[in-house]
């Protein structure tokens, strides 16, 4: 049976080609040298890369132009047209996919991507675009003793837009200002009285029963964390996949999948929905700093919210640092444009520091942003050993 669309090989130059609805288009991104876009279908939960020439062709798909329109607007933009045997190429990728309307829908699957998106070699020019690939999608983890996961609820998406009902006027910005300068005020009192701090944390350690209560606590923010990711996302319109718990005995953790992360509709949505969770974690700190500052209580109580404080703070403020798979490297990633940044980064500075002429090829975009990651990730490491060599300092006997 043919894959390509009905109509299209009748009438070519006056037939309207759309993109399926569940299909989704992102931003340029970086990869290496190239420019990329990724592209999505969400109902078969399939990812791959085309390069700006094929972006520009897709995301004018919409049905409201004829392949005559699209070609004279491709011609004006890159000063060539594309003949009729170039557009029967594109629109059989494209319908064997299943993105267009009235092709095939591919088979569904039984996964679906995370945030972090794995996709296939990029391709750069339109001939090109139907060799690509879609990428395969991983296998659902299995479920066993040592490890596994399991789905906590039915419909993600549907309890997910109860949460951002429920909590979603929060994050109008009268009322996070606010709640992110208690914050910012927790954290300079978190850090004056740092050694008092480090010292009940110490203490913790030596009562099972208030380390218990406070491990506890500690888990329940990472599960308000995963759940922050999802409502944001859900703010800006993303999808929520899955919620459910992950474990790597000993530790059991909550995970909550956004869909179409690297989709939603900015850069500064993206930045916000993976900084959520950090700012979670935070605010779920704020009350329990305020009967640790205020509240009459026993030594021992008094102690143990300070040592939430600091482990609350240090479990947050980790969670920033700019390197994968922590939410920092996301917001590196949407702060630099790119995917896979890390290893393009890697290979970048590598070429750069034997002066490879191919380093000289990266376009200046690219090499800022490399660079600018490369440095930042450097600096983030130098600060974590230096809170580690300062935290030893202080408990280590002189």
């Amino acid at each position: 049976m043919s894959t390509t669309p009905p109509g299209a090989a009748r009438g070519l130059d006056e037939y309207r080609p759309e993109l399926r609805p569940q299909v989704l288009l992102s931003d340029a991104l970086l990869q290496g040298a190239a420019t990329v876009h990724l592209i999505k279908d969400t109902s078969g939960g399939s990812s791959f890369k085309v390069g700006p020439k094929e972006h520009f062709l897709i995301a004018r798909m919409d049905g409201s132009r004829s392949l005559t329109e699209i070609g004279e607007e491709y011609a004006r933009e890159y000063g060539r047209r594309l003949d009729g045997a170039r557009w029967q190429q594109i629109l059989r990728m494209l319908g064997t996919r299943g993105l267009l309307a009235g092709a095939p829908s591919p088979a569904p699957t039984s996964t679906s991507t995370s945030t972090s998106t794995s996709t296939s070699t990029s391709t750069s020019t339109p001939a090109a675009a139907s060799a690509a690939s879609a990428a395969p999608v991983a296998p659902a983890a299995g479920r066993g003793l040592l490890r596994g996961s399991i789905r906590l609820v039915a419909d993600a998406d549907a309890t997910t837009e109860r949460l951002h009902r429920a909590v979603g006027f929060l994050l109008s910005p009268g009322r996070l200002v606010p709640l992110l300068a208690l914050v910012l005020a927790m954290e300079t009192v978190v850090a004056v009285r740092m050694g008092e701090l480090l010292d009940v944390t110490v203490e913790l350690f030596t009562n099972p029963v208030l380390l218990v209560g406070t491990a506890t606590l500690l888990w329940f923010s990472t599960a308000l964390h995963e759940l922050a990711h999802g409502v944001v996302a859900r703010h800006h319109g993303g999808t929520v996949a899955e919620i459910g718990l992950r474990w790597r005995l000993p530790v059991v953790i909550m995970y909550c999948t956004v869909d179409n992360y690297l989709y939603l509709g900015s850069r500064w949505q993206r930045i916000q929905t993976a900084a959520a969770g950090a700012v979670m974690n935070l605010l779920f700190l704020l009350p329990f700093c305020a009967l640790w500052l205020f509240a009459p209580l026993g030594a021992a109580t008094h102690d143990a919210l300070g040592a939430l404080l600091l482990l609350g703070s240090v479990q947050a403020l980790a969670m920033l640092v700019p390197l994968p798979p922590l939410d920092g490297y996301r917001i590196a990633s949407q702060l630099c444009g790119a995917t896979e940044l890390a290893a393009s980064t890697l290979v970048y500075l590598r070429l750069a520091a034997r002066r490879d002429p191919a380093a000289a090829d990266y376009p200046r975009r690219a090499r800022t942003a490399y660079r600018a990651y490369g440095l930042g990730a450097v600096l983030a490491l130098a600060a974590v050993l230096a809170a580690v060599v300062a935290v030893a300092h202080h408990l280590l006997p002189t």
